[in-house]
């Protein structure tokens, strides 16, 4: 009589099963691991977006619109983002002025100076303390641009003021620069 050999009842699928049994424990603690690396991005931007660190980056404080007063600051120091067809865009913030808060109608951005009320720019949305904005920047902007901001009182009344947008977004200028004026 001849034996059988030891493994004879060995199934196609138990080489798997067996790795997995091994390495289950490993695999899981890597699944909890890969996240972990994502948390202090994630609450860089909790903490931006609900306005604990400020309104973002290259804060420029008060800045005389007319009678009202703002700030302003780009939301991340980085180029603006392409978004299809529709061009590349920055996040802007701003914020009124508590005492100029119920005043204020509306408040724009715009990249040159706007030739009325119906081209002003982006309009700002959000809380007076905390509004942002998405400005398009047109491919031919020069790096000597100015950003004009347009506040619209309740009573009619249009104010516009312009800061360097070398001032409000270095990280623009940079990237308008090394797009060489396409």
């Amino acid at each position: 009589m001849s034996q059988a050999p030891a493994h004879s009842n060995a199934r196609p699928g138990s080489a798997l099963k067996q790795w997995w049994l091994k390495w289950r424990f490993h695999l899981n603690i890597l699944l909890i691991l890969i996240p972990l690396g994502f948390m202090p991005k994630y609450f860089a931007d909790a903490k931006l977006f609900r306005g604990d660190a400020g309104l973002g980056v290259n804060v420029i404080r008060d800045i005389q619109v007319g009678p009202y007063h703002l700030d302003l600051a780009e939301l991340r120091d980085e180029a603006p983002r392409a978004d299809g067809p529709a061009g590349h865009f920055k996040s802007f913030n701003a914020a009124l002025c508590k005492a100029c808060i119920q005043e204020v109608k509306a408040v724009y951005l715009r990249i040159g100076k706007p030739r009325s009320l119906r081209a002003a720019g982006t309009i700002f949305f959000g809380a007076p303390y905390r509004m942002g904005t998405n400005l398009p920047i047109p491919p031919r902007t020069k790096a000597d641009a100015q950003v004009w901001i347009t506040v619209e009182g309740w009573d009619g009344s249009m104010h516009q003021a312009a800061v360097a947008l070398a001032k409000a977004s270095p990280a623009t200028v940079a990237w308008l620069e090394k797009q060489g004026g396409k």
